[in-house]
Protein backbone atom coordinates (compact mmCIF):
# COMPACT_ATOMS: atom_id res chain seq x y z
CA UNK A 1 0.00 0.00 0.00
CA UNK A 2 1.17 3.23 -0.68
CA UNK A 3 0.95 5.09 2.39
CA UNK A 4 3.06 2.34 4.37
CA UNK A 5 5.63 2.41 1.32
CA UNK A 6 5.63 6.13 1.52
CA UNK A 7 5.68 6.64 5.54
CA UNK A 8 7.09 2.70 6.92
CA UNK A 9 9.65 4.00 8.40
CA UNK A 10 8.60 7.69 10.09
CA UNK A 11 5.76 5.52 11.43
CA UNK A 12 7.98 2.82 13.12
CA UNK A 13 10.01 5.73 14.33
CA UNK A 14 7.48 7.48 15.90
CA UNK A 15 5.72 4.61 17.21
CA UNK A 16 8.63 3.37 19.02
CA UNK A 17 9.28 6.86 20.35
CA UNK A 18 5.47 7.29 21.76
CA UNK A 19 5.67 3.53 23.15
CA UNK A 20 8.52 4.44 24.98
CA UNK A 21 6.10 7.21 26.48
CA UNK A 22 3.62 4.60 27.49
CA UNK A 23 6.41 2.58 29.18
CA UNK A 24 7.82 5.55 31.03
CA UNK A 25 3.97 6.24 32.17
CA UNK A 26 3.96 2.67 33.57
CA UNK A 27 7.05 2.52 35.32
CA UNK A 28 5.96 6.15 36.96
CA UNK A 29 2.46 5.13 37.78
CA UNK A 30 1.59 1.66 38.37
CA UNK A 31 4.96 0.28 39.73
CA UNK A 32 3.86 2.08 42.42
CA UNK A 33 1.21 -1.15 42.79
CA UNK A 34 4.37 -3.23 43.96
CA UNK A 35 6.39 -1.24 46.17
CA UNK A 36 4.21 1.60 47.71
CA UNK A 37 3.31 -0.88 51.04
CA UNK A 38 7.17 -1.68 51.35
CA UNK A 39 8.15 2.11 51.71
CA UNK A 40 4.79 3.12 53.31
CA UNK A 41 5.60 0.35 56.43
CA UNK A 42 9.33 1.08 56.07
CA UNK A 43 10.67 -2.37 55.25
CA UNK A 44 12.44 -0.33 52.56
CA UNK A 45 13.36 2.92 51.77
CA UNK A 46 12.31 4.42 48.55
CA UNK A 47 15.68 4.08 46.99
CA UNK A 48 15.96 0.49 47.93
CA UNK A 49 12.78 0.19 46.47
CA UNK A 50 13.21 1.45 43.47
CA UNK A 51 16.62 -0.50 42.99
CA UNK A 52 14.53 -3.92 43.68
CA UNK A 53 11.59 -2.38 41.20
CA UNK A 54 13.82 -1.55 38.19
CA UNK A 55 15.75 -4.96 38.57
CA UNK A 56 12.40 -6.94 38.72
CA UNK A 57 10.40 -5.12 36.90
CA UNK A 58 12.75 -5.30 33.57
CA UNK A 59 13.38 -8.59 34.42
CA UNK A 60 9.61 -9.48 34.01
CA UNK A 61 9.01 -7.43 31.10
CA UNK A 62 11.82 -8.68 29.70
CA UNK A 63 11.82 -12.23 30.29
CA UNK A 64 8.35 -13.14 30.37
CA UNK A 65 6.78 -10.39 28.86
CA UNK A 66 6.32 -12.73 25.20
CA UNK A 67 7.37 -13.94 22.30
CA UNK A 68 3.97 -12.83 20.56
CA UNK A 69 1.51 -10.24 22.06
CA UNK A 70 -1.92 -9.35 21.29
CA UNK A 71 -2.36 -6.44 19.05
CA UNK A 72 -5.57 -5.36 20.46
CA UNK A 73 -5.76 -5.14 23.93
CA UNK A 74 -8.41 -7.05 25.95
CA UNK A 75 -10.59 -7.53 22.44
CA UNK A 76 -12.05 -3.97 23.03
CA UNK A 77 -11.88 -3.35 18.93
CA UNK A 78 -12.93 -4.70 16.47
CA UNK A 79 -10.22 -5.18 13.90
CA UNK A 80 -12.62 -5.79 10.90
CA UNK A 81 -13.71 -2.57 10.96
CA UNK A 82 -10.20 -1.64 9.69
CA UNK A 83 -9.27 -4.43 7.09
CA UNK A 84 -10.06 -1.29 4.43
CA UNK A 85 -8.67 1.30 6.20
CA UNK A 86 -5.31 0.24 7.95
CA UNK A 87 -3.63 3.53 8.40
CA UNK A 88 -6.37 4.53 10.37
CA UNK A 89 -5.57 1.42 12.95
CA UNK A 90 -1.94 2.95 13.00
CA UNK A 91 -2.39 6.51 13.44
CA UNK A 92 -4.89 5.01 15.91
CA UNK A 93 -2.62 3.18 18.03
CA UNK A 94 0.52 5.96 18.14
CA UNK A 95 -1.94 8.28 19.42
CA UNK A 96 -3.86 6.02 22.11
CA UNK A 97 -0.03 5.50 23.31
CA UNK A 98 0.87 8.81 22.92
CA UNK A 99 -2.37 10.04 25.12
CA UNK A 100 -2.39 7.29 27.42
CA UNK A 101 1.85 7.99 28.03
CA UNK A 102 0.55 11.42 28.94
CA UNK A 103 -2.07 10.89 30.88
CA UNK A 104 -0.04 8.55 33.11
CA UNK A 105 2.63 11.39 33.56
CA UNK A 106 0.47 13.69 34.28
CA UNK A 107 -1.25 11.62 36.80
CA UNK A 108 2.03 10.43 38.04
CA UNK A 109 3.28 14.18 38.98
CA UNK A 110 0.33 14.60 40.97
CA UNK A 111 0.46 11.10 42.91
CA UNK A 112 -2.51 9.94 41.02
CA UNK A 113 -2.57 6.01 41.32
CA UNK A 114 -3.92 5.30 38.04
CA UNK A 115 -4.82 2.10 35.85
CA UNK A 116 -2.17 1.71 32.99
CA UNK A 117 -4.96 -0.45 31.57
CA UNK A 118 -7.63 1.90 31.29
CA UNK A 119 -6.15 4.50 30.29
CA UNK A 120 -4.66 2.77 27.21
CA UNK A 121 -8.46 1.04 26.66
CA UNK A 122 -10.03 4.74 26.93
CA UNK A 123 -7.74 5.80 24.55
CA UNK A 124 -8.38 3.11 21.68
CA UNK A 125 -12.22 3.85 22.18
CA UNK A 126 -11.70 7.29 21.77
CA UNK A 127 -10.00 7.56 18.42
CA UNK A 128 -12.30 4.29 17.14
CA UNK A 129 -15.62 5.36 18.04
CA UNK A 130 -14.79 9.00 16.86
CA UNK A 131 -12.39 8.07 13.74
CA UNK A 132 -14.04 4.97 12.38
CA UNK A 133 -17.46 4.05 14.16
CA UNK A 134 -19.04 3.90 17.65
CA UNK A 135 -19.92 0.19 16.25
CA UNK A 136 -16.20 -1.18 16.40
CA UNK A 137 -16.02 -0.91 20.15
CA UNK A 138 -17.40 -3.44 22.07
CA UNK A 139 -19.37 -1.13 24.48
CA UNK A 140 -20.33 -4.43 27.16
CA UNK A 141 -16.59 -5.02 27.90
CA UNK A 142 -16.55 -1.28 28.33
CA UNK A 143 -19.45 -1.76 31.10
CA UNK A 144 -17.27 -4.98 32.36
CA UNK A 145 -14.32 -2.72 33.16
CA UNK A 146 -16.71 0.28 34.70
CA UNK A 147 -18.16 -2.08 37.16
CA UNK A 148 -14.37 -3.32 38.35
CA UNK A 149 -13.79 0.03 39.34
CA UNK A 150 -16.29 -1.42 42.49
CA UNK A 151 -15.85 -5.07 42.26
CA UNK A 152 -11.91 -5.42 42.15
CA UNK A 153 -11.13 -3.23 45.23
CA UNK A 154 -14.25 -4.82 47.24
CA UNK A 155 -13.04 -7.58 46.69
CA UNK A 156 -9.34 -6.89 47.99
CA UNK A 157 -10.27 -4.66 50.50
CA UNK A 158 -12.19 -7.92 52.01
CA UNK A 159 -9.37 -10.11 51.90
CA UNK A 160 -7.21 -8.10 53.39
CA UNK A 161 -8.96 -6.69 56.13
CA UNK A 162 -9.45 -10.55 56.93
CA UNK A 163 -5.85 -11.45 56.63
CA UNK A 164 -4.59 -8.27 59.30
CA UNK A 165 -7.59 -9.33 61.41
CA UNK A 166 -6.50 -12.63 61.82
CA UNK A 167 -2.94 -11.40 62.36
CA UNK A 168 -3.55 -9.05 65.04
CA UNK A 169 -5.90 -11.01 66.82
CA UNK A 170 -3.77 -14.19 66.51
CA UNK A 171 -0.33 -12.40 67.38
CA UNK A 172 -0.50 -8.75 68.10
CA UNK A 173 -3.48 -9.00 70.83
CA UNK A 174 -1.80 -11.96 72.89
CA UNK A 175 0.35 -11.64 75.76
CA UNK A 176 3.36 -12.89 74.18
CA UNK A 177 3.08 -12.26 70.79
CA UNK A 178 6.30 -13.71 69.81
CA UNK A 179 5.45 -16.80 70.80
CA UNK A 180 2.15 -16.85 68.91
CA UNK A 181 4.34 -15.86 65.66
CA UNK A 182 7.20 -18.57 66.09
CA UNK A 183 3.10 -20.47 65.69
CA UNK A 184 1.38 -19.01 62.98
CA UNK A 185 3.93 -16.70 60.80
CA UNK A 186 5.07 -20.01 59.07
CA UNK A 187 1.79 -20.24 58.13
CA UNK A 188 1.46 -16.69 56.27
CA UNK A 189 4.89 -17.46 54.32
CA UNK A 190 3.64 -20.59 53.24
CA UNK A 191 0.09 -18.94 52.47
CA UNK A 192 2.51 -15.93 50.29
CA UNK A 193 4.65 -18.58 48.80
CA UNK A 194 1.19 -20.15 47.76
CA UNK A 195 -0.36 -16.95 46.33
CA UNK A 196 3.06 -15.48 45.21
CA UNK A 197 3.89 -18.59 42.97
CA UNK A 198 1.03 -18.58 41.35
CA UNK A 199 0.91 -14.91 40.60
CA UNK A 200 4.41 -15.34 38.90
CA UNK A 201 3.09 -18.83 37.08
CA UNK A 202 0.04 -17.10 36.08
CA UNK A 203 1.41 -13.75 34.98
CA UNK A 204 4.91 -14.19 34.81
CA UNK A 205 6.09 -17.39 33.57
CA UNK A 206 3.66 -18.45 31.05
CA UNK A 207 5.72 -16.75 27.69
CA UNK A 208 8.94 -17.77 28.98
CA UNK A 209 8.22 -22.01 27.55
CA UNK A 210 7.30 -23.03 31.18
CA UNK A 211 4.27 -24.73 29.74
CA UNK A 212 2.72 -25.91 32.92
CA UNK A 213 -0.77 -27.13 33.07
CA UNK A 214 -3.12 -25.76 35.61
CA UNK A 215 -2.71 -29.03 37.82
CA UNK A 216 1.00 -28.47 37.73
CA UNK A 217 0.90 -24.97 37.92
CA UNK A 218 -1.15 -25.80 41.54
CA UNK A 219 1.15 -28.70 42.75
CA UNK A 220 4.29 -26.44 42.05
CA UNK A 221 2.75 -23.42 43.94
CA UNK A 222 1.83 -25.52 47.06
CA UNK A 223 4.92 -27.57 47.29
CA UNK A 224 6.94 -23.39 47.42
CA UNK A 225 4.09 -22.71 50.24
CA UNK A 226 5.73 -25.90 52.54
CA UNK A 227 8.94 -25.33 51.67
CA UNK A 228 8.56 -21.62 52.24
CA UNK A 229 6.47 -22.98 55.73
CA UNK A 230 9.14 -24.76 57.10
CA UNK A 231 11.89 -22.31 56.11
CA UNK A 232 10.20 -19.80 57.94
CA UNK A 233 9.21 -22.05 61.00
CA UNK A 234 13.12 -22.41 61.06
CA UNK A 235 13.97 -19.13 60.27
CA UNK A 236 11.50 -17.65 63.40
CA UNK A 237 12.77 -20.43 65.98
CA UNK A 238 16.44 -19.54 65.54
CA UNK A 239 15.29 -15.82 66.69
CA UNK A 240 15.76 -15.26 70.55
CA UNK A 241 14.41 -12.70 72.44
CA UNK A 242 14.32 -12.92 76.29
CA UNK A 243 10.93 -13.79 77.92
CA UNK A 244 11.23 -10.56 80.34
CA UNK A 245 10.61 -8.05 77.13
CA UNK A 246 7.15 -6.73 77.12
CA UNK A 247 4.23 -7.49 74.59
CA UNK A 248 5.03 -4.25 72.95
CA UNK A 249 8.75 -4.64 72.42
CA UNK A 250 7.55 -8.15 71.60
CA UNK A 251 5.12 -6.95 68.76
CA UNK A 252 8.17 -4.76 67.46
CA UNK A 253 10.41 -7.36 66.57
CA UNK A 254 7.31 -9.70 64.85
CA UNK A 255 6.81 -6.43 62.75
CA UNK A 256 10.85 -7.02 61.60
CA UNK A 257 9.51 -10.56 60.55
CA UNK A 258 6.72 -9.33 58.42
CA UNK A 259 8.93 -6.54 56.78
CA UNK A 260 11.49 -9.65 55.48
CA UNK A 261 8.34 -11.27 53.89
CA UNK A 262 6.74 -7.97 52.18
CA UNK A 263 10.69 -7.48 50.34
CA UNK A 264 9.93 -11.39 49.47
CA UNK A 265 6.58 -10.54 48.09
CA UNK A 266 7.48 -6.99 46.20
CA UNK A 267 9.65 -8.60 44.35
CA UNK A 268 7.31 -11.27 43.13
CA UNK A 269 4.87 -8.76 42.37
CA UNK A 270 6.97 -6.85 40.68
CA UNK A 271 8.40 -9.62 38.11
CA UNK A 272 4.65 -10.23 37.47
CA UNK A 273 3.67 -6.79 37.28
CA UNK A 274 6.69 -5.84 34.74
CA UNK A 275 5.54 -9.17 32.51
CA UNK A 276 1.93 -8.02 32.28
CA UNK A 277 1.54 -4.87 31.94
CA UNK A 278 4.45 -4.14 29.95
CA UNK A 279 1.96 -5.27 26.91
CA UNK A 280 -0.12 -2.52 27.44
CA UNK A 281 2.91 -0.64 25.98
CA UNK A 282 3.90 -2.93 23.32
CA UNK A 283 0.60 -4.16 22.24
CA UNK A 284 0.08 -1.14 20.58
CA UNK A 285 3.59 -0.63 19.13
CA UNK A 286 3.53 -4.50 17.77
CA UNK A 287 0.09 -3.68 15.71
CA UNK A 288 1.84 -0.49 14.75
CA UNK A 289 5.04 -2.71 13.51
CA UNK A 290 3.15 -5.29 11.99
CA UNK A 291 0.44 -3.31 10.20
CA UNK A 292 3.19 -0.93 8.58
CA UNK A 293 6.00 -4.08 7.56
CA UNK A 294 3.11 -6.36 6.43
CA UNK A 295 1.92 -3.49 3.62
CA UNK A 296 -1.25 -3.11 5.57
CA UNK A 297 -1.84 -6.44 6.70
CA UNK A 298 -3.77 -6.90 10.05
CA UNK A 299 -3.46 -9.73 12.70
CA UNK A 300 -4.95 -10.71 15.50
CA UNK A 301 -1.43 -11.30 16.71
CA UNK A 302 2.21 -9.79 16.23
CA UNK A 303 5.15 -11.34 16.56
CA UNK A 304 7.62 -9.07 18.57
CA UNK A 305 10.19 -7.43 16.74
CA UNK A 306 13.68 -8.08 18.81
CA UNK A 307 14.08 -4.14 19.68
CA UNK A 308 10.40 -3.85 21.62
CA UNK A 309 10.69 -5.63 24.77
CA UNK A 310 13.69 -3.73 25.68
CA UNK A 311 12.15 -0.80 24.73
CA UNK A 312 9.45 -1.46 27.05
CA UNK A 313 11.59 -2.80 30.06
CA UNK A 314 13.69 0.43 29.85
CA UNK A 315 10.82 3.05 29.48
CA UNK A 316 9.29 1.17 32.62
CA UNK A 317 12.90 1.92 34.46
CA UNK A 318 13.07 5.41 32.65
CA UNK A 319 9.82 6.13 34.29
CA UNK A 320 10.07 4.64 37.84
CA UNK A 321 13.07 6.21 38.73
CA UNK A 322 11.91 9.97 37.45
CA UNK A 323 8.61 9.93 38.45
CA UNK A 324 7.63 7.01 40.45
CA UNK A 325 8.33 8.32 44.16
CA UNK A 326 5.26 10.19 43.90
CA UNK A 327 3.05 7.59 43.84
CA UNK A 328 4.66 5.55 45.80
CA UNK A 329 4.41 7.70 48.66
CA UNK A 330 0.19 7.99 48.31
CA UNK A 331 -0.23 4.39 48.50
CA UNK A 332 2.36 4.18 51.55
CA UNK A 333 1.92 6.93 53.13
CA UNK A 334 -1.09 9.15 51.95
CA UNK A 335 -3.87 6.37 52.16
CA UNK A 336 -3.77 4.92 56.00
CA UNK A 337 -0.54 4.62 58.10
CA UNK A 338 1.01 1.21 57.12
CA UNK A 339 3.06 -1.26 59.56
CA UNK A 340 5.00 -4.13 58.18
CA UNK A 341 2.19 -6.41 59.10
CA UNK A 342 -0.48 -4.00 57.36
CA UNK A 343 1.52 -3.81 54.21
CA UNK A 344 1.80 -7.54 54.11
CA UNK A 345 -1.97 -8.13 54.66
CA UNK A 346 -2.30 -5.16 51.21
CA UNK A 347 0.22 -6.80 49.64
CA UNK A 348 -0.63 -10.73 50.11
CA UNK A 349 -4.89 -9.64 49.93
CA UNK A 350 -3.64 -7.94 46.20
CA UNK A 351 -1.81 -11.20 45.06
CA UNK A 352 -4.80 -12.90 45.83
CA UNK A 353 -7.71 -10.97 44.20
CA UNK A 354 -5.18 -11.09 41.12
CA UNK A 355 -5.26 -14.74 40.94
CA UNK A 356 -9.05 -14.87 41.64
CA UNK A 357 -9.04 -12.76 38.42
CA UNK A 358 -7.02 -14.52 36.41
CA UNK A 359 -9.17 -17.88 37.20
CA UNK A 360 -12.61 -15.99 36.63
CA UNK A 361 -11.45 -14.01 33.99
CA UNK A 362 -12.46 -11.02 36.04
CA UNK A 363 -11.25 -7.63 34.22
CA UNK A 364 -8.88 -5.70 37.19
CA UNK A 365 -6.48 -3.03 37.67
CA UNK A 366 -3.62 -3.89 39.60
CA UNK A 367 -4.13 -0.07 40.76
CA UNK A 368 -7.32 -0.71 41.96
CA UNK A 369 -6.56 -4.42 43.72
CA UNK A 370 -3.74 -2.68 45.64
CA UNK A 371 -5.76 0.96 46.52
CA UNK A 372 -8.58 -1.60 47.69
CA UNK A 373 -6.41 -3.96 49.91
CA UNK A 374 -4.19 -0.67 51.71
CA UNK A 375 -8.18 0.77 52.13
CA UNK A 376 -9.50 -2.83 53.53
CA UNK A 377 -6.31 -2.72 56.07
CA UNK A 378 -6.72 1.08 57.19
CA UNK A 379 -10.60 0.49 57.60
CA UNK A 380 -9.53 -2.37 60.00
CA UNK A 381 -8.50 0.42 62.48
CA UNK A 382 -12.14 2.47 61.62
CA UNK A 383 -12.73 5.12 58.86
CA UNK A 384 -10.66 7.56 61.08
CA UNK A 385 -7.69 5.61 60.25
CA UNK A 386 -8.02 6.89 56.55
CA UNK A 387 -7.39 10.28 55.25
CA UNK A 388 -10.72 10.48 52.88
CA UNK A 389 -9.12 13.94 51.05
CA UNK A 390 -6.94 11.11 49.40
CA UNK A 391 -9.11 8.74 48.70
CA UNK A 392 -11.78 10.93 47.15
CA UNK A 393 -9.00 12.32 44.51
CA UNK A 394 -8.01 8.74 44.11
CA UNK A 395 -11.48 7.56 42.97
CA UNK A 396 -12.15 10.95 41.09
CA UNK A 397 -8.98 9.91 38.91
CA UNK A 398 -9.87 6.76 38.29
CA UNK A 399 -13.06 7.93 37.16
CA UNK A 400 -11.23 10.70 34.77
CA UNK A 401 -8.86 8.15 33.30
CA UNK A 402 -11.14 6.57 31.14
CA UNK A 403 -12.48 9.97 29.07
CA UNK A 404 -9.07 11.78 29.57
CA UNK A 405 -7.34 9.06 27.65
CA UNK A 406 -10.19 8.91 24.64
CA UNK A 407 -10.05 12.89 24.58
CA UNK A 408 -6.30 13.49 24.36
CA UNK A 409 -6.37 10.28 21.48
CA UNK A 410 -8.95 11.74 19.48
CA UNK A 411 -7.31 15.09 19.09
CA UNK A 412 -3.74 13.25 18.89
CA UNK A 413 -5.39 11.14 15.98
CA UNK A 414 -7.18 13.70 14.06
CA UNK A 415 -3.58 16.26 13.84
CA UNK A 416 -1.73 12.87 12.66
CA UNK A 417 -4.49 12.24 10.00
CA UNK A 418 -3.82 15.78 8.66
CA UNK A 419 -0.01 15.65 9.24
CA UNK A 420 -0.11 12.41 6.59
CA UNK A 421 -2.69 13.85 4.64
CA UNK A 422 -5.01 11.15 5.62
CA UNK A 423 -8.93 11.36 3.95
Amino acid sequence: MEFFESYGLILIILAAGVGFVMAWGIGANDVANAMGTSVGSKALTIKQAIIIAMIFEFAGAYLAGGEVTSTIRKGIIDSTFFIDIPEYLVLGMISSLLAAGIWLAVASWLGWPVSTTHSIIGAIIGFTATGVSMDAVAWGKVGGIVGSWVVTPAISGIIAYLIFMSAHKLIFQTDSPFVYAKRYVPFYMALAGFVMSLVTIKKGLKHVGLELSAVNGYLLAIAIAVVLGFVGKWFIGRMKFSGSEDADLQAANVEKVFALLMVVTACCMAFAHGSNDVANAIGPLAAVVSVVTSGGEINSSATLAWWILPLGGLGIVAGLALFGHRVIKTIGQGITHLTPSRGFAAELAAACTVVIASGTGLPISTTQTLVGAVLGVGLARGVSALNLGIVRNIVVSWIVTLPAGALLSIIFFFILKAAFGVA
